[in-house]
């Protein structure tokens, strides 16, 4: 693209190249908390936790769900390894919500059998994808 704004996206999951293309900014939650990215960002990189990707396009926003990871940001270009990256209509809506109850009921009823971190982290990763089917 030859807009100077823009920088080069790919967002890579064990089972595909799920995002590559140029976006002018994107933004994510991270193990710090929500971050904007724009081109010429200080290079760094990031621990990236259940949350939505917002990429922002030269035609309009996409959204998805990008459930832990990391990425590497360089002044031109972003590169995010994420253990699973979803589009909004990827996700079973009624597998989700069953997922929420799950994870809810673990952490209610907690117990010697149950990994506390294990719960939250499945309980963040369902409330993620039905906030983005909920869009």
């Amino acid at each position: 693209m030859a807009d100077d704004k823009y920088f080069s996206l790919e967002i890579i999951s064990p089972e595909r190249t799920f995002y590559k293309g140029e976006a002018s900014f994107v933004e994510l939650t991270t193990s710090e908390g929500e971050v904007g990215i724009y081109k010429n960002h200080v290079p760094m990189t990031n621990v990236i936790v259940p949350g939505i990707v917002t990429i922002h396009e030269a035609d309009g926003i996409k959204e998805a769900a990008v459930h832990s990871g990391f990425m590497v940001i360089l002044q031109d270009s972003i590169k995010i390894m994420a253990e699973v990256a979803e589009w909004p209509d990827e996700i079973d809506e009624n597998r989700a919500n069953e997922a929420k109850i799950r994870a809810e009921r673990r952490l209610k009823e907690g117990g010697a059998g149950v990994d506390m971190l294990r719960a939250e982290a499945a309980l963040k990763r369902s409330l993620t994808r039905l906030h983005l089917v909920g869009k």
